[in-house]
């Protein structure tokens, strides 16, 4: 490797780690500012005003024509007579229950090998002729080239993971998609003593598959986001330092 690619490997590590310790002086500073003081809830606001937020996008059918009878209180697409109390508009709120419930065990196992051999020579006349004006003494043309060459590979992997997650949520309304089916999007954050647990689900759901209690299986949820996580002192001693995560990353070993 040459000096200038040395250098500039260098270089680059020079300048992550310089970016690292400033994240985390910058951090450090904010940690020791809340020493003793629990972490602070987010403040209540519009979803659409956060960073980061884009309103979903979809394809979407033909928009259909509304038809009334004459002398009809009843218009097409119409559920009840009276006005019905689960979330439909932007606003709305209902209820999103989580269950998840995954299970994998998968056990795989490979095993390869070759092994070829390939020799090369001339005999008869051309051969006689090459021993003679070509080749060195003690060389003959019938064995001119002898070669072979094996591999082997093996490999095992195993996977066995379980996940259980059930839990409530209620979620706001919102965008309405031109088909009519929703955009919802909830948060939760609970703190106990010095750690806040939070959820986020967000996704697209039909209004038919909203229950008579206003409140929908996280299944029916297309496009589903579902987070759930934490912060607080418990979440910090779980994750490796900044400097080993600098090191994980530009450590080629």
């Amino acid at each position: 490797m040459s000096a200038q690619r040395l250098g500039l490997i260098s270089c680059r590590a020079l300048t992550a780690c310089c970016l690292a310790a400033i994240t985390a002086g910058c951090s450090a500073a904010d940690r020791l500012k809340n020493i003793g003081e629990a972490p602070s809830l987010s403040a209540i606001q519009d979803p659409t005003t956060t960073a980061g937020y884009r309103p979903v996008q979809m394809p979407m059918p033909q928009p259909t024509q509304v038809h009334y009878s004459p002398n009809s209180l009843w218009r097409s697409g119409a559920r009840t007579f009276f006005k019905d109390q689960r979330a439909r508009q932007i606003g709305d709120i209902l209820t999103v229950l989580v269950t998840i419930s995954d299970k994998a065990e998968i056990d795989n196992a490979t095993s390869r090998s070759r092994t070829s051999s390939d020799s090369v020579g001339a005999g008869g006349a051309i051969g006689s002729a090459i021993d003679t004006i070509l080749l060195p003494a003690g060389m003959a043309a019938s064995n001119l080239a002898d070669i072979s060459s094996g591999s082997n590979q093996s490999g095992s992997g195993s996977v066995d993971r379980a996940e259980v997650l059930q839990t409530t949520v209620s979620a706001v309304v919102t965008q309405v998609l031109p088909n009519g089916n929703l955009v919802i999007e909830g948060r939760q954050e609970i703190r106990v003593n010095f750690e806040v647990r939070e959820l986020i689900v967000a996704g697209v759901i039909r209004p038919e598959d909203v229950g008579a209690e206003n409140t929908i299986e996280s299944s029916k949820i297309a496009e589903a986001r579902i987070s759930y996580g934490g912060r607080g002192q418990i979440t910090e001693v779980q994750q490796p330092r900044y400097g080993s995560q600098v090191l994980d990353i530009i450590l080629p070993f």
